[in-house]
């Protein structure tokens, strides 16, 4: 027993430490605490107790208690609360937690705790947490699989949400970036007569001549409306000047992107006053922008693609066109994601050959620029080691000034056909990480090169030897059971190795009805007949939809993706409910649900619930005069019923 409880001590350690959580074991480095422990005996003696680890963090108190055994995770008594009881408070883990939790409320001055009762292993664990506070009242939180939703960094967005019950700076900052893109879009509308693919444009191109008011080359007061020298033709001139300043090369480039803004200076109403506004729609359109949007991008530090989200927005409104085009644009944490999956480091060359507003670039920029405190590195990654192709040109467009917007980035963007690359050339780049997004739904048994598996096959081809590869794509891609399909993941087999699959949120792509999955690939080196595959249920991610919002991040969100993490890492083991290890064949399906068995053995309840469903099974069949369902047969008999 005593060696159970050593390995659950052990691994609690080991989380906290992945956590990053400074904390004490059987004491406290702080003196009041230790102090008030010197009385905390869970017999109530008033001698010594100890819990198994305690933490400060900020201005909260972490308390955690642990037991090996399963079944002593919590005790409730006959009103269905936490028992009190000495026996409980000793034997169970929740229950001892929730002790400590109380008695250092009442003797010291921390008045915010959060208590843990700790069960299990690494494989199959409960960890609940408790709230504490002076008002002797206690709130039982749901349970998590990590500590890192109570480091520094989120103990308090996790405080907020989870125990005040109210939204987080950043969840309302979100509702206002839609509100306001509900509006600047019904503006568009109204006053601009704009197509849909022209909407995004007068976005960046704004947010571009905006840029050159910093060195007084652009003001919003210079619109009035001239008939002369158009607004449009001072907002057209300013994004010329700042692609000059961003030094965006070679010229044929900087053209296509200039010949996207020209309809902002040759269309007439944008130009034109009008008699509402008592201004240019132009004019009303930079203001917006200036007050509303480009400060929140100009000094942000997050991987957050504002123009994506304004373009994803536009498409929302715009009778699901993106859908037809195959666009869908990846989430944040999504890319934020496939940076933790694949390990980026500063040293990585990142190629996404499908761009689209380049959101896989910028979280891959902004990760990367994270982990280096080096001047010339910084430059590196900026200038060199990002790239990037898109084929339409609006999105490349929007892209390459997202790039700008961003912090650079921008000057190995292609406006291109991936699919007509050479990827023998395209390993030139060396290219040690790929990502991708491909266009959806537009493959077929006559253009079996638009599947998104061959997408992915073009990708690695053109990756340097050894690189991670990491898409998202329809989990249809994964089950593929056409010959055209099945050809293409054998020849993936024979070049490159499969590392595993995570199937995703059905609501990670909000909107568009698309089952998502991540697969993650090593290039240029065959897959092993003995490989173990990692397939991965991450469909409970912590991001639920919210009505006229969408998407929302939960207090759980961060726990569950630390989870993940530890588990594609090999840091920890999973039941095969969320992951399983396994050989696999070209012809499955690369999904967890196609591999995925119930190893858990039954326990002595559940054996007992069957036993007792079984029994009134057969009484209610007795009784209704069904008697001969239970008699035996002979074989040589036979029966009408």
């Amino acid at each position: 027993m005593a060696k159970k409880e050593i390995r659950t001590d052990l691994w609690v350690y080991d989380l906290l430490k992945q956590a990053k959580i400074n904390f004490d074991a059987q004491g406290s480095n702080i003196k009041e605490i230790d102090k008030a422990l010197k009385t905390a005996s869970k017999k109530g003696t008033g001698n010594v107790g100890f819990p198994e680890y305690v933490a400060v963090v900020k201005d909260y108190l972490l308390v955690i208690e642990d037991k090996a055994d399963l079944s002593k995770h919590i005790q409730l008594n006959e009103k269905n609360c936490i028992s009190h009881e000495v026996n409980a408070v000793c034997n169970y883990a929740v229950n001892g937690a929730l002790f400590y939790a109380k008695h250092l409320e009442k003797n010291t001055t921390y008045k915010k705790i959060f208590a843990f009762g700790v069960s299990g292993d690494e494989r199959k664990h409960k960890i609940s947490p408790i709230y504490v506070d002076e008002t002797e009242f206690y709130r039982e939180l749901p349970e998590v699989q990590s500590f890192i939703s109570f480091n520094e960094d989120n103990i308090d967005e996790y405080y907020t949400r989870e125990v005040l019950k109210e939204d987080t700076d950043t969840e309302k900052e979100t509702a206002e970036i839609l509100k306001d893109a509900s509006i600047l879009h019904e503006d568009l509308r109204n006053y601009g007569n704009l197509l849909d693919t022209e909407k995004p444009l007068i976005v960046s191109g704004i947010m571009l001549a905006l840029r050159e008011a910093e060195f007084k080359n652009f003001s919003i007061s210079d619109l009035t409306g001239d008939t002369i020298k158009t607004d449009g033709q001072k907002i057209y001139d300013a994004i010329d000047a700042n692609l000059k300043r961003a030094n965006v090369s070679p010229a044929v480039k900087k053209d296509k992107i200039l010949g996207q803004f020209a309809f902002i200076k040759d269309t007439v109403k944008l130009n034109e006053i009008d008699e509402k506004l008592n201004k240019t729609p132009l004019k009303h359109f930079t203001e917006f922008l200036f007050e509303k949007i480009y400060r929140s991008i100009r000094y942000s530090k997050s991987a957050e693609d504002y123009i994506g989200r304004f373009y994803g927005e536009f498409m929302s409104y715009s009778g699901g066109d993106g859908q037809t085009l195959g666009i869908i644009l990846t989430p944040k944490h999504i890319t934020q994601l496939f940076c933790d999956l694949v390990n980026l480091k500063p040293d990585d060359v990142v190629f996404d050959p499908c761009c689209g507003t380049a959101g896989f670039l910028i979280a891959a920029m902004h990760n990367m620029l994270k982990k280096t405190d080096d001047e010339a590195q910084k430059k590196s990654i900026r200038q060199n080691q990002l790239h990037g192709i898109e084929l339409r040109p609006n999105m490349f467009t929007i892209a390459t000034t997202n790039m700008i917007l961003r912090g650079d980035g921008k000057s190995n963007l292609i406006n291109d056909d991936f699919l007509k690359q050479d990827p023998n050339k395209l390993q030139l780049k060396q290219a040690t990480v790929g990502m991708m997004n491909p266009p959806y739904s537009q493959g077929s048994k006559s253009n079996s090169e638009l599947y998104e598996i061959a997408f992915t096959e073009h990708l690695l081809d053109s990756l340097s030897v050894g690189a991670r590869c990491i898409i998202i794509v329809p989990q249809s891609t994964m089950t593929g059971k056409s010959k055209e399909e099945i050809a293409i993941k054998e020849n993936i087999f024979k070049h490159h190795t499969l590392e595993g699959v995570i199937t995703l949120n059905k609501d990670t792509f909000y909107g568009v009805g698309t089952m998502p999955c991540i697969a993650v690939f090593t290039a240029g080196e065959p897959h092993p007949a003995d490989k173990q595959c990692k397939f991965i249920n991450f469909e409970d991610d912590g991001y639920k939809v919210s009505p006229h919002i969408g998407l929302l991040e939960t207090e759980s969100a961060k726990d569950k993706k630390q989870h993940l993490l530890d588990v594609w890492f090999d840091r920890i083991e999973a039941e095969t409910k969320f992951c399983v290890k396994t050989t696999v064949e070209a012809r499955d399906e690369w999904l967890h649900s196609f591999y995925y068995f119930n190893d858990e053995l039954p326990t002595e309840e559940d054996f007992d619930k069957t036993i007792g469903d079984y029994l009134s099974f057969e009484f209610a069949m007795i009784m209704q005069g069904k008697k001969y369902l239970f008699e035996e047969v002979n074989d040589d008999e036979s029966t009408d019923r």
